[in-house]
């Protein structure tokens, strides 16, 4: 049976608080006086308190201070593709590694016969993988997989392939990685969906393991639903442009998962014949406010739910694909024996996914 055994997330050493991003914001998307309030009105409304980065710039509203991003107001391009996919190929590795420190006080290197790397944000070859196999020891044949581009809701794709891996190899032990640099996309354009994706998102990496191994503390993964939304495949978008990629982020969105949240808790939660009542803890991807009040009003559930994901989003904002991975270690000392964990994120389609895990006995 397979279970998560370890969560081992990790961010940039950069943390910036949501004032001081702000400011950057105002200066580089060169904001009227009506365009600015709506962006302090939206950075205020956001339950963001600091995000992490790779990038220092966003610190500066100064544009004499910053490295990465060039005097837009002096008339100087923002950087392209092929220069923020090098600032991914040159961060990407050490937050990984970073990622590793609590996986390699458990295990050795050598005992892990799968790797899964998972990101949106970043592409290049040879791979994160690669690199990992040479940097962190990692056996030169291990199986891998690479997950990309699938937005906030990867990790889950990423545990039900460890999942099936687990099912159909008893020694398995399989090693997740998801790494994003969601800052390194940052658009300069005044657009609804770029104040959006500029208000909400941080860097950051979580590593996973998943084994046959009934480990204690560890999380059976007990069913996986998946739903994508008839007609919403342009509400949540994300696509390569010239100067980074591009975010489409409909406000939208919440009425759509606050209407359909239901339906498929009823059917992920049939499959084990259960009820929303047998239910004791909930790891919701906290894609913003306005995403967790969405599950609330949908589920009928009180705020009190979701205190962990608002904390995640608080302190690190929506990081992508491994942000539900950070709710979920955020919650591991407070599930309980015998506790069943409903656990959801969003993402692309507009894809909904859902997973129930169980905490083992001690």
């Amino acid at each position: 049976m397979p279970y998560i055994n370890l969560i081992s997330p990790a961010n940039p050493e950069i943390s910036i608080a949501q004032n001081d991003i702000a400011g950057f914001m105002q200066k580089a998307m060169q904001l009227n006086e009506e365009n600015s309030r709506k962006l302090k009105a939206v950075f205020r409304m956001s339950g963001i308190q600091k995000r992490h980065t790779v990038i220092p710039d966003y610190q500066f509203s100064d544009d004499k201070e910053w490295k990465f991003y060039p005097q837009l107001n002096n008339g100087k391009a923002i950087p392209n593709t092929p220069e923020r996919m090098q600032l991914f190929e040159k961060h990407a590795l050490p937050l990984a590694i970073k990622s590793l420190a609590k996986v390699f006080h458990k295990y050795e290197a050598h005992e892990f016969t799968h790797l899964i790397t998972v990101s949106c944000t970043g592409m290049f070859a040879p791979g994160l993988d690669i690199q990992l196999i040479k940097k962190a020891g990692l056996n030169a044949d291990i199986e891998r997989t690479s997950i990309q581009f699938m937005g906030c809701f990867a990790a889950f794709n990423a545990l039900k392939t460890a999942h099936h891996i687990a099912r159909s190899e008893k020694d398995a032990k399989v090693l997740i990685l998801c790494v994003e640099l969601c800052t390194i996309h940052f658009q300069a354009n005044y657009s609804e969906d770029n104040l959006l994706a500029n208000t909400l998102f941080g860097d950051g990496a979580s590593a996973a393991v998943v084994s046959n191994e009934k480990t204690e503390q560890a999380l059976e993964m007990k069913a996986f639903k998946s739903v994508v939304e008839n007609d919403s495949e342009q509400e949540m978008a994300w696509s390569i442009g010239s100067l980074g990629f591009e975010m489409k982020l409909s406000s939208y969105v919440p009425e759509v998962i606050a209407q359909n949240i239901a339906k498929l808790s009823e059917e992920l939660m049939n499959k084990l014949q259960l009820t929303l009542r047998d239910i004791n803890q909930f790891a919701i991807h906290p894609g913003g406010k306005r995403i967790l009040e969405a599950v609330e009003k949908g589920l009928k559930l009180p705020s009190e739910i979701n205190a962990s994901a608002y904390k995640v989003l608080r302190d690190f904002g929506n990081m992508s694909s491994p942000t539900v991975l950070f709710v979920l270690h955020e919650m591991w000392d407070k599930i309980q024996p015998k506790d069943k964990v409903l656990s959801f994120a969003f993402g692309p389609g507009l894809t909904m996914e859902s997973m129930l895990l169980e905490r083992v006995e001690k």
